[in-house]
């Protein structure tokens, strides 16, 4: 029988686990905090950043969140990002992607202090992660490599086929499974728009994950008997519900489950465990800041 992986069960016990670090360091006077900031009105962005400034107030860490109009110039939010890499406050922040055209996302990166870079994207902080010397593991391909653990998905000589090769979480997950490390240790494949016979690759994995941002892209025909499905897609599309969408993977869920061994459902796997590593990083960010040594999850 396939297992459905629950994601929002395993985010809930890493928040519940970060109490006794955040305790440690609230003991110690410290409250760590964690900063968003929004350029626009994209109504997927300011739910994502709600849910994250909920999460903030759910675990005792100080939520603090800035807002930019649309149409705010580069100079408007390089000021914001120069206050919050000088607020000692703030132990770590991020600028939700994406952001107006007008303004340079990777700029935007470079100019964030390594030190409170919790998403892992600056370059300084992508060189650590390659050299097997991560300050922070970004926050989806560590939240999977939660999954993975909590599940007893052995990722030690396992075969990885991982369809996507974005900045945020196709190379930095490569990087991560196939380092030495008990959570670590696989063999892994990078699948992208130029493969050829992707069914190929992901039928002869025992783990893959979809992070390609194309709905439902792998079928049940392209799963291995058994194999453990990673998705980390999410797209509406239209469906006679109440909403008039509903939300998918870049997985074809009933079919893919056929086959799969353990697969994350969508919404309620990745999704919850992003938010979740995003908090863990922050109270990391703030012990390493604060020279305050605490017991991560």
């Amino acid at each position: 029988m396939t297992t459905t992986i629950d994601g929002e069960r395993v985010a809930s016990g890493i928040r519940d686990d970060l109490g006794a670090a955040i305790d440690t360091l609230t003991d110690r006077g410290v409250t760590p905090g964690l900063a968003t900031v929004l350029v626009g009105d994209d109504p997927a962005s300011q739910t994502y950043v709600n849910m994250k400034q909920r999460d903030c107030e759910e675990v005792g860490i100080n939520g603090i969140h800035v807002d930019l109009d649309g149409d705010a110039s580069p100079a408007e939010l390089y000021d914001v990002i120069e206050d919050l890499n000088a607020d000692p406050a703030v132990h770590g922040y991020l600028v939700q992607d994406p952001v107006p055209e007008q303004i340079d996302y990777r700029e935007v990166i470079r100019r964030i202090d390594p030190a409170k870079d919790v998403d892992g994207f600056h370059p300084e902080n992508v060189g650590r992660l390659v050299a097997g010397d991560a300050r922070f593991r970004p926050c989806t391909p560590h939240g999977i490599q939660k999954l993975l653990a909590a599940y007893d998905v052995e990722t030690e000589g396992a075969d990885v086929t991982i369809v996507g090769r974005s900045e945020i979480v196709g190379k930095p997950m490569a990087n991560l499974l196939m380092q030495k490390s008990t959570d670590g240790n696989a063999t892994v494949t990078v699948c992208h728009s130029r493969t050829e016979d992707l069914a190929g690759k992901t039928r002869g994995a025992d783990i893959v994950i979809a992070a390609c941002g194309v709905t439902e892209l792998i079928d049940g025909s392209m799963i291995g008997e058994d194999a453990t499905v990673i998705d980390v897609g999410i797209s509406r599309v239209d469906a006679d519900t109440e909403k008039g969408y509903e939300l998918v993977g870049d997985v074809e869920f009933e079919s893919a489950k056929e086959k799969a061994g353990a697969i994350t459902p969508v919404p309620g796997g990745v999704g919850p465990m992003t938010r979740a590593m995003l908090l863990y990083n922050t109270v990391k960010a703030a012990s390493a800041h604060e020279g305050v040594p605490v017991e991560l999850p």
